[in-house]
C-alpha cells in the first residue's frame, strides 16, 4: 500500500542520495497519526520501511543490492 510493488527504478549511486523520508513514508506517517499512532514521523516511517525490505535502498554498487532484488524478483514470480 505504501511502498508499491517495485523498488525505485534507479538505484542510489551514494548514500547521500539515500532520502531520510519520502512519500511514502509521509503517508504512511499520516495514516498511523489518523489511527491514533504516536511517534511515527516520516523518519521514524522510512526507517521501519528499510528494516523490514519495504524498500532496497542499498547503493547500487553494494553487494546487497542486487541479491535484494533478485530475492524480489522471485517473490512476484
Amino acid at each position: 500500500r505504501f511502498a508499491g510493488d517495485s523498488p525505485p527504478a534507479v538505484p542510489p549511486r551514494s548514500l547521500a542520495e539515500i532520502p531520510a523520508q519520502t512519500a511514502a513514508s509521509q503517508a504512511m506517517s499520516r495514516e498511523l497519526k489518523r489511527l491514533g499512532f504516536r511517534f511515527v514521523g516520516p523518519t521514524v516511517c522510512y526507517a521501519f520501511m528499510q528494516a523490514v525490505g519495504m524498500v532496497n535502498d542499498h547503493v547500487a554498487d553494494c553487494f546487497r543490492h542486487r541479491e535484494i532484488g533478485d530475492l524480489l524478483a522471485a517473490e512476484r514470480l
